[in-house]
């Protein structure tokens, strides 16, 4: 999909289609008044005769226009205007994206970016409408024999700002909506793919081949017997018992000041998780392929970043396995010992990814990191506490969080901050080892992000459980590429600080 940015009068564009709002109840955008104006009437005739009210989820194709010239006019539903949040605006764009796709306009003109939206200025608007366009438009096909093809798909959007000096941010919006979505659909296509093909060597592979891609990015691949060399047995006793092989994947995005210390994002990467010895139930065990979705977003955003060649240093780490079981499986009750020393009584095997994230969080101090983020999904207690929105955020840095929080506002990806006590470590006490690896039925999510704190007493740390906001399941069933865009959003956030400070 092409994206650009014009000004311009709606009625003087020649195109397939032009798309404006209509407010409930039946109320026109300023382009929608223009075009009326245009047309003589034509559209508030159209509407006094209650053809649309303007409610979200309507619309109204129009041919064959009087005085203007474009092929279409598309008329959308925006309900009413004091209710527009960046999520009604988001559906609204996807809404329009969808209908034309099917009716075969190849181009459009958007006048829906001059809706004033609550907290958007004209440049997160253009974001949001690119990110609503792709994510209408995009389908995993890749292993079907069939696919559904389109006869005359929408392959062009010319998105409308309101002048000429707008165009300079409208140009900059579009460059970051391209690059951020570039990373999402990278993240959707990894998340979606099935197990058998997405093992922690096909992620690896993966991430060799986009640093080929760009010559700012490098990748390094550590196997299991460097695994072993370093000392990280805690990510190792979740490899035991499948056939294939973990990987560490360490991606290096180093274009800033080299005395200025990196961030550093930590992805889970379990291609697929039974649950090990601790086996999950088997409805929706399907749904496992998406334990590697903190992985996925990972790469993702390395891809964003390394499209914007954003002058910053960014580490990407990634401990890639799978989790099944066989006579050599980890069992509860077994005790590891960790890269940084600590010992782990696993007291169940289906709270993996802490095992493999804490020696990788560990693996992080070599770098010297600035700030260390970790995403995965960790808990199935933290979709029980937030639901499908957020994701979770617990830090031990106040304005880390602080960071995340506003890159989530501004992004659409957002976040909730939920508290990371010493209290809850009391539940994480082990008879016979340092720490164990669950900490009981309360608090779940809390304990699993309290059991990561542990090891990274040596840096500023965030860490995001976006086991909730991760994929979609029934009918829609499918990865979401969040919240590739929310750590886009902070690194862009985190380069233009530093260099306002430089």
């Amino acid at each position: 999909m092409e994206f650009n940015v014009k000004s311009g009068s709606p009625e003087k564009q020649r195109t397939a289609c032009v798309v404006v709002g209509i407010f409930e109840p039946r109320r026109l955008s300023p382009s929608a008044q223009k075009l009326d104006k245009a047309t003589g009437g034509y559209i508030s005739s159209l509407i006094r005769r209650g053809d649309l009210e303007g409610k979200s989820g309507q619309s109204l194709l129009l041919h064959n226009i009087p005085n203007t010239l474009c092929d279409r006019i598309l008329l959308v539903g925006c309900g009413r205007e004091r209710d527009l949040t960046f999520t009604r605006y988001r559906k609204i764009i996807s809404h329009a994206v969808s209908i034309l796709n099917e009716t075969g306009s190849m181009e459009s003109v958007f006048y829906l970016t001059e809706l004033q939206v609550k907290t958007c200025d004209i440049s997160q608007r253009i974001r949001h409408s690119i990110e609503s366009a792709q994510n209408a438009l995009y389908q995993f096909d890749q292993l079907k024999s069939k696919k559904d093809t389109t006869r005359r798909p929408l392959r062009k959007i010319v998105l409308a700002v309101a002048n000429r000096r707008d165009l300079a941010d409208g140009e900059q919006a579009v460059r970051e909506g391209m690059a951020i979505t570039q990373g999402i659909k990278l993240a959707k296509d990894l998340s979606n793919m099935p197990g058998n093909i997405c093992t922690p060597t096909y992620l690896a592979d993966r991430a060799i081949a986009l640093s080929r891609v760009y010559a700012n990015l490098s990748a390094e691949i550590l196997d299991e017997k460097e695994l072993e060399e370093l000392g990280m047995h805690a990510f190792l006793s979740v490899s035991k018992g499948s056939r294939q092989a973990a990987k560490l994947i360490v991606m290096s995005y180093l274009c800033g000041d080299p005395a200025t210390p990196p961030v550093c994002l930590v992805g889970k990467g379990v291609t697929f998780d039974s649950g090990g010895i601790s086996l999950k139930p088997g409805a929706g065990m399907d749904e496992m392929k998406y334990d590697m979705c903190g992985a996925a977003t990972v790469l993702g955003t390395m891809n964003a970043i390394a499209e914007l060649h954003l002058e910053t240093n960014v580490v990407a780490i990634i401990p890639a396995t799978e989790n099944l079981l066989n006579g050599q499986a980890t069992k509860p009750g077994d005790i590891v010992t960790s890269l940084s020393g600590t010992t782990i009584e696993i007291l169940n095997t289906d709270a993996e990814g802490r095992l493999i994230l804490c020696d990788a969080l560990t693996y992080c101090e070599k770098f010297k990191p600035d700030v260390v983020i970790d995403v995965a999904t960790l808990t199935g207690a933290c979709v029980v506490a937030l639901g499908k929105h957020p994701a979770a955020l617990f830090t031990n840095h106040k304005p880390l969080g602080h960071d995340l929080s506003n890159a989530g506002k501004t992004s659409g990806d957002r976040v909730w901050e939920m508290p990371l006590w010493e209290e809850y470590q009391e539940q994480l006490k082990s008879n016979f080892a340092d720490l164990a690896n669950i900490g009981g039925k309360e608090a779940g999510a809390v304990t699993a992000a309290t059991f990561l704190s542990a090891f990274c007493k040596k840096y500023h740390w965030a860490h995001l459980d976006i086991a909730g906001v991760a994929w979609e399941s029934g009918t829609k069933k499918g990865a979401t590429g969040r919240p590739v865009s929310l750590l886009s959003q902070y690194i862009i956030n985190h380069y233009h600080s530093a260099e306002k400070i430089s």
